[in-house]
């Protein structure tokens, strides 16, 4: 087997295998709690630039199949994991997943402790790191290291939107029409919609409020997506034109964040964030507790407990995580009646939990009434 080197920005380094294509990768260490799923993990475009590490010690066991991705490509820069499948094991799987990661030019290691790199992670919290087949020695690839790129300030949703417009019809009888922003948008969001009657026209991340307009819409939503909301401009002047139309807005995890900067509130960056599917999640406007799918570095800076006002309405915190007390939703109303709404999560889930599916329901019921 060939070595492979992970070194931190913080100089930790671990030494493994090569798992996946050989060669050299950067990007932003992280961790996924999940312990399935990992093949939408990988082609969730909101992983743009990251190198997921996986705590789940056996990684693979189902191979990779047609069915199951989210995107048309994997989007993580490099990939880390303990121990791989040697064999696939599923009457779905088509081929493994060290082939497909190779295949795509994905470069991985495994072999390492990654209860010890998450650990590591938790304290010091999510930093640039470097993994490499071709470099054995860690102060050499510490300085590229080094020179690589910050997730902070940086605009990648262009870089992962589509670059055409495209419908997905709805099943059955169409109810409404949706203008969807592909900041990094994953396939079972318009599915899950389409299930509801729904026809979603996915646009490009720097599409214009005419572009929203020539779909007929009934509503907008803003998807997920990678990078830092505050270095996101384009898109946010675009929700706020929505909002004063008053067209009925609903967003997840990007979509809330730049919902919240439309808002008026700050970003910030977490210490290492919430990834997985197994997230405690309070929804106070029914009092339920969800297990959430998460995906998300940065957080809306907003009042937990007061309403605040703003030009479109008064707006308060609908969701709050429950291992942190970060804010994981907003609500926004107008003479008490509900405008928009967004949550940080992924109630698309895809792979992960379905307690939050009943929110594009509350989307269907924000759009009105299709009689």
């Amino acid at each position: 087997m060939t070595a492979a080197l992970l070194v931190l920005e913080d100089g930790r380094t671990f030494r493994g295998e090569a798992f996946g294509a050989e060669g050299e990768t950067f990007g932003e260490a992280v961790f996924s709690t999940g312990m399935t799923g990992y093949q939408e993990t990988l082609t969730d475009p909101s992983y743009h630039r990251q190198v997921v590490v996986m705590t789940a010690p056996h990684v693979g066991n189902t191979g990779m199949n047609d069915d199951d991705p989210e995107s048309r490509r994997i989007w993580v820069s490099g990939y880390v994991v303990r121990d791989p499948a040697r064999v696939p094991s599923s009457w779905r799987s088509r081929r493994s997943l060290d082939d497909e990661l190779r295949a795509q030019g994905v470069v991985g290691i495994s072999g390492v402790d990654t209860r010890a790199l998450t650990r590591h992670l938790r304290e010091r919290g999510a930093m640039r790191v470097g993994i490499s087949t071709t470099e054995s020695d860690p102060q050499a690839l510490l300085q590229r290291v080094l020179g690589s790129a910050e997730m902070a300030g940086a605009e990648l949703a262009t870089e992962v939107s589509t670059a055409e417009t495209y419908v997905v019809p709805a099943r059955g009888k169409r109810r409404f029409t949706v203008a969807a922003l592909d900041l990094g948008i994953k396939s079972n969001t318009p599915r899950m919609m389409a299930e509801r009657g729904i026809e979603t026209h996915v646009l490009p991340a720097t599409a214009t409020l005419d572009d929203v307009r020539a779909t007929g819409a009934d509503g907008v939503f803003f998807s997920n997506g990678p990078g830092d909301p505050a270095a996101t401009e384009g898109q946010v002047d675009l929700l706020r034109v929505v909002l004063e139309a008053g067209i009925p807005y609903f967003g997840i995890c990007f979509g809330n964040q730049l919902f919240g900067r439309a808002l008026g509130f700050g970003t910030y960056k977490l210490k290492y964030g919430h990834r997985g599917i197994n997230q405690p999640v309070l929804d106070r406007t029914t009092g339920k507790v969800e297990v959430t799918a998460h995906n998300h570095g940065f957080a809306v800076d907003a009042p937990l407990d007061t309403a605040t006002g703003t030009p479109y309405g008064e707006v308060t915190v609908s969701h709050v995580c429950l291992n942190d007390d970060v804010v994981e939703g907003l609500e926004l109303r107008r003479d008490g009646e509900l405008r928009a709404f967004s949550v940080q999560y992924h109630p698309e889930a895809a792979a992960g939990p379905h307690d939050a599916a009943y929110l594009f329901d509350r989307f269907c019921e924000l759009m009105g009434d299709d009689a």
